[in-house]
């Protein structure tokens, strides 16, 4: 199934292992393909500003993981393990591995995870703001105490659906922007509208739920003991580029810093002012960042 528009980009499902949403924002012929990854709670729609900045340079591909955006979880399980698996697939049957991998938050990690797994499928790896260990200490105690919820069974359930019962999409989509870093009124009103239609046009309420709450609980999981998750990093052979915004509520910037240490080959950018996702709040500067790294690894490449 398609649906195109000249804005946005062409609108498809692909069946792997279930009904799998992306879009195609289309590219040159002959360019390299890059395969945006998404966040906790987020969608196609936190790439809106961004991917057509790429676009006259790349072939951009952004995909709503199971659970997410357009595609509805049914029965599917939705822990980052198993979006690893989905974006595989999708890497392989839709892409056209390898393609450079650019990940967001949640969609960092499962990046991350991706390029240790099946280094084959991937020659580039951005991550903005990706979820990564770090200090406790460092925590947003209001983003400690969410996640903590979350965590908790049935609890965590209760508050999804009380939150939803006791705020209309309208302010469901501004409070999560806000918690982002990101001030509403600063974007454009048709990012606005569409996030609230997306949230008004979600079939399975319930099964949405659980998928956004399985994902956050492995999330946790993986950020509370990251021996595995570490060894991931560690094993990357493929340029990294990092970019960290630096007043990021939900990613700790001392994590960041720390994670940059630790992988002194990966370049690092720390972006003053910026919270949690620079794509949508200073999509002109990450693009540009992107696409000069682009071009300084490919001439790396062929230079090699």
């Amino acid at each position: 199934m398609t649906e195109r528009s000249e804005m946005y980009g062409e609108s498809c499902t692909v069946d792997l292992g279930g009904p799998v949403h992306y879009v195609d924002f289309g590219g040159p012929t002959g360019a390299p393909t890059v395969v945006l990854v998404h966040g906790l709670g987020g969608s196609h729609l936190n790439w809106d500003l961004f991917a057509p900045l790429l676009r006259s340079r790349a072939r951009v591909l952004a995909l709503d993981l199971p659970g997410f955006g357009r595609s509805e979880p049914g029965d599917r399980r939705t822990t980052v393990q198993d979006n690893v698996k989905v974006l595989d697939r999708f890497l392989t049957e839709v892409a056209g591995a390898p393609a450079v991998l650019v990940g967001n938050s949640m969609g960092g990690m499962i990046s991350i995870l991706q390029t240790a797994a099946a280094p084959w499928t991937v020659n580039g790896l951005v991550l903005l703001d990706a979820a990564v260990p770090g200090p406790r200490r460092a925590l947003d105690p209001l983003v400690a105490v969410t996640f903590a919820v979350y965590a908790l069974p049935m609890l965590g359930e209760r508050f999804l659906a009380l939150r939803r019962k006791r705020s209309t999409p309208l302010r469901q989509v501004r409070d999560m922007l806000r918690l982002c870093g990101v001030d509403p009124d600063a974007l454009p009103a048709h990012t606005i509208d569409r996030s609230v239609a997306l949230i008004e046009q979600r079939q399975d309420v319930p099964a949405m739920d659980k998928a956004f709450l399985s994902a956050a609980r492995s999330l946790l999981r993986l950020l509370v003991d990251p021996r595995g998750y570490r060894t991931a990093m560690a094993s990357i052979r493929v340029p990294v580029l990092m970019v960290q915004g630096a007043k990021d509520r939900l990613v700790p910037v001392a994590a960041a810093r720390d994670i940059a240490r630790r992988h002194p080959h990966w370049r690092y950018l720390e972006l003053p002012g910026v919270g949690h996702v620079p794509q949508l709040q200073v999509p002109e500067k990450v693009a540009t960042e992107v696409l000069a790294w682009l071009d300084a690894t490919a001439a790396a490449r062929t230079a090699g």
